[in-house]
């Protein structure tokens, strides 16, 4: 079945030319949320046998009955935003939403029970900057491996994601639209997934992975892998930039990812260059502007900062080379910090060359100051982690979320996963993918749920072991783990 045919019987046909657009993805959560769980499993058998080999077909438990809510009870919850645990309240779900925070007990009759044992429910948890289809392979792979095992490996790391409890991510670079489309129809169990598309890139930039024995490059030559497959795309000059900006876009990008100063995986680029003209970055400002979204930026260095700031830039990526001068400007700009637990500890991306764990360990050097001193000027913070190239560190995802805790208590670092993680993707305007509240346990935000074993007033250690702590895992409603 290819994606621009009927999505199941009685679906209505999608027009070709709208298949990784935002209103399509759109229109079919609505039509799944029609279809009866005999009718989806029916008409999806086919799908799921395909991808059971590759162990990728969908492992929810059970859909909710269609007209029946279904109410979680005997919890205490955060609900992404108030800094302390809430008593009294059960939560209603119905058609994939949070339909309501109902004191105890006076749920409707014949709702669909869950009784969570006294446990803590939270929202979903985001991470803001995550390499779906670059985090469970090596870089040497992606960079010469057949482009339909590298996705067949992101669909195996996606499912492994929201066991994690990581229901939405913000992909910040990679070829992650159809892995996106293929989680969004039921095929492959996954987050969310807010895609950038190809990271942009200068010439020498930090997605510039070219083999110098391929310099110079001549106006006829073709892209190269990488930007074949979709991982970066090259572009320089004002004009460059606005043609693969918009090519994202058009592709269904949800903001814009541009590498606006040197990078540690990268090979050629020191961490104190500045990446990108003023008005290169503005080019693809604009141009993500009249779409009604935004730019993000890999950036450490406070000259790289500020231009990104000057040229009208909504998020820093990193940044932990910040001075506080830039960190003031920073917050008076309303800039976002997308920022990471840089500590070159044993969750950290490997790195063989001596010149990139040079440039880790000045990284994991600011990261106290950035922290503490993001902290200080009221900067908006907001979770990633951007483990890449590091298969064994994928599952260190929750665990990177708990080491927060050394900067902030506990409730305040797991609102930066939650409440403020979604005040962030909600910057992506119309071209948000899916349309709802999230990172919330609010009336009418998406049903995005954790029941966990842990009390997140005390620590968050409980994160970091979530095969044993993580009871329930629910997405849009819909539930994907069940161990209550």
């Amino acid at each position: 079945m290819t994606c621009c045919e009927k999505a199941a019987a009685g679906a209505a046909a999608l027009d070709p030319c709208l298949c990784g657009a935002p209103q399509t993805a759109r229109a079919m959560a609505r039509i799944e949320a029609d279809l009866t769980r005999r009718h989806f499993l029916g008409g999806t058998a086919a799908v799921l046998g395909l991808f059971a080999g590759f162990g990728l077909a969908p492992r929810e438990l059970r859909a909710q009955t269609p007209g029946r809510p279904t109410l979680l009870t005997n919890l205490r919850f955060f609900d992404g935003t108030t800094p302390s645990m809430q008593t009294g309240r059960d939560i209603l779900i119905a058609e994939g939403r949070i339909a309501g925070l109902l004191a105890a007990g006076t749920g409707p009759e014949g709702a669909e029970v869950i009784d969570c044992g006294g446990r803590s429910v939270t929202p979903g948890l985001i991470d803001c900057h995550w390499h779906a289809t670059l985090v469970g392979i090596s870089q040497i792979a992606a960079m010469t491996q057949d482009v339909g095992w590298v996705h067949l490996m992101a669909g195996r790391e996606a499912g492994a994601t929201l066991m994690r409890g990581f229901t939405t991510v913000r992909d910040t670079g990679g070829p992650v639209f159809g892995l996106k489309m293929a989680i969004d129809q039921g095929a492959v169990t996954g987050p969310r997934i807010f895609p950038s598309g190809a990271m942009l890139s200068q010439t020498s930039g930090h997605g510039d992975f070219r083999l110098l024995n391929l310099l110079p490059r001549m106006p006829g030559d073709g892209a190269d892998h990488i930007e074949r497959s979709g991982v970066a795309a090259i572009a320089d000059g004002r004009d460059e930039v606005l043609r693969r900006t918009r090519e994202q876009l058009m592709r269904g990008a949800s903001q814009i990812k541009i590498m606006a100063g040197g990078g540690v995986a990268s090979p050629y680029d020191p961490l104190d260059t500045a990446q990108y003209l003023l008005d290169e970055m503005r080019a693809a400002v604009e141009a993500a502007a009249d779409w009604g979204t935004y730019v993000c930026a890999h950036v450490y260095t406070p000259k790289g900062i500020m231009r990104c700031i000057e040229a009208g830039v909504r998020s820093i990526e990193h940044g932990q080379l910040a001075d506080e001068a830039t960190i003031r400007a920073m917050a008076e700009a309303d800039v976002w910090w997308s920022i990471q637990p840089f500590l070159a500890d044993d969750d950290a991306n490997q790195y063989s060359d001596p010149k990139s764990q040079a440039k880790q360990r000045d990284v994991a050097e600011g990261t106290v100051r950035a922290f503490q001193q993001g902290r200080a000027e009221g900067v908006n913070m907001a979770f990633g982690t951007d483990v890449l190239f590091n298969p064994r560190g994928a599952a260190s995802q929750g665990r990177q979320l708990a080491k927060l805790t050394r900067f902030m208590p506990p409730l305040e670092a797991l609102r930066l996963a939650t409440g403020a993680a979604g005040q962030l993707l909600a910057l992506s305007g119309e071209r948000a993918p899916y349309d709802g509240r999230l990172g919330v346990i609010a009336d009418n935000a998406l049903a995005d749920l954790l029941v966990w074993d842990g009390d997140p007033e005390r620590d968050l250690d409980f994160l970091s072991d979530p095969d044993a702590n993580l009871r329930l895992v629910m997405k849009g409603g819909r539930i994907f783990k069940e161990q209550l």
